[in-house]
């Protein structure tokens, strides 16, 4: 690598292509889908023969790629040097006190000065202007620089004028931005904080439901043939299904705003958890959507009638436990309804879940209340979410990716994109009870 020193930028550019595109080779027949496996690329290593010959292999290219780009960027740094020493040299002194300059003049009396004041003094225009040449004249300003000279070309009044310097001219005071942002309302998650999690590497869910259990269990005498159970077993299979966003950016917001890249892959995440969190509620179970508890054949249901809201989120624990032989462990209710339930008195007028200064427990029979706004008003759901009974199974973790689709290459925009995929099953339904009429 001693030789890298000798190298052009181009010829260390070139070489640096090379050796990433080498790295490239040996990484995409080692991937493996928790890792890198080298033995998969002893192949495409030229003189190897185990993953450790790969590895070194590696190591080395990653070593060169590393003095290569150090090398490149050295000169990128000199180009920059030597643009600077440009952008020096076209560089104006400010204002300084008269006298200073020739014959007792301002050194800087041309910025005193309108451009047609300047031109009508300038002695190519006044020999012009005497002998009144058909060719005319040509008047160089060689002091000023062009972006001066459009300046006071564009302004209606020069200095010369003796403007007066208050905020009406132009010179308003600088307002800076307050630091980072306010967020806009949105419903928060809330129903994935209490559902099991696992995860499935496949594009489906299959599992086996005891769809049949008879115990026959009795007493026999001496002799006599043993009682005979009935167990039967029925394959079931939820598909993964993919939930989905996506924003475009443009290339002014991703380079000069430091907080917009970060904002926008948080955001994208929390959409897509909100969609999941909603979806394994209320989803309808048509493709592509996943089937919510809500909308799972078997889970129980209760009408509350004349029963006072207590009470028939009670019953429904106890369905649970004689029917869906599981033992409830939450109760789901939108905050509306809760609002209801926490503001019960008694006759004489006193809050039965505390008083107003407490903030008073979120439980109810003993189970911690979920306030969910993905569930319907009016509807509240109880159930044992168990492992057993239970589970959101995710096929990955969210992604994120960034790139450019139709014309936006052409229009400076950007696409962030975010997807996960995810099944819920319930392995028992009928540890659910939903409560309708809240």
């Amino acid at each position: 690598m001693s030789d890298i020193k000798n190298l052009t930028r181009k010829e260390a550019e070139e070489k640096l292509q090379t050796r990433q595109a080498d790295l490239a080779k040996v990484f995409e027949a080692a991937r493996t889908d928790d890792g890198y496996d080298y033995s998969k690329a002893v192949s495409v290593v030229s003189g190897a023969s185990d993953a450790i010959a790969v590895a070194e292999h590696v190591k080395a290219l990653n070593a060169e790629a590393d003095e290569l780009a150090k090398h490149v960027e050295t000169f990128r740094e000199a180009d920059k040097a030597a643009a600077d020493f440009a952008a020096r040299g076209k560089a104006r002194p400010g204002f300084v006190h008269p006298g200073q300059g020739q014959g007792g003049q301002p050194a800087n009396r041309n910025q005193f000065k309108s451009i047609g004041e300047q031109l009508v003094n300038s002695p190519e225009f006044k020999e012009w202007y005497g002998q009144r040449s058909p060719q005319g004249a040509t008047v160089q300003f060689g002091d000023m620089l062009p972006s001066e000279f459009l300046a006071k070309a564009a302004a209606f009044e020069t200095m010369g004028s003796k403007a007066l310097m208050a905020t009406t001219s132009g010179f308003a005071p600088e307002s800076i931005r307050l630091p980072g942002f306010v967020e806009a309302v949105t419903r928060p998650i809330q129903l994935l904080d209490i559902l099991p999690m696992g995860n499935v590497s496949q594009a489906a869910v299959p599992y086996m439901e005891e769809t049949t259990r008879t115990h026959a269990a009795a007493e026999a005498a001496e002799g006599a043939a043993f009682a005979e159970s009935t167990f039967v077993f029925t394959q079931r299979s939820i598909s993964v299904v993919k939930i989905t966003d996506s924003l475009p950016v443009t290339d002014e917001q991703l380079e000069d705003v430091a907080l917009i890249e970060s904002y926008a892959n948080s955001r994208l995440a929390y959409g897509v958890r909100q969609r999941l969190d909603g979806q394994a509620m209320t989803g309808n179970g048509t493709a592509p959507n996943m089937r919510g508890i809500l909308n799972t054949v078997g889970i129980q249901t209760l009408a509350r009638g004349t029963d006072p809201q207590m009470d028939a989120l009670y019953k429904a624990m106890v369905r649970i436990r004689t029917i869906g032989r599981a033992l409830p462990t939450h109760h789901v209710i939108h905050p509306l309804d809760w609002q209801d339930i926490r503001l019960t008195r008694t006759a004489d007028g006193i809050y039965i879940f505390g008083s107003p200064m407490e903030s008073g427990p979120e439980r109810l029979w003993g189970l911690p209340v979920v306030q969910n706004e993905a569930i319907a008003e009016n509807t509240s759901l109880v159930g044992s979410f168990e492992p057993s009974w239970i589970t959101l199974f995710e096929r990955r973790g969210i992604d994120i990716q960034v790139g450019y689709t139709g014309s936006q290459f052409t229009q400076g925009i950007r696409t962030m994109r975010a997807d996960m995929r995810a099944a819920l099953v319930l392995f028992r339904p009928a540890a659910f009870h939903t409560v309708t009429g809240m």
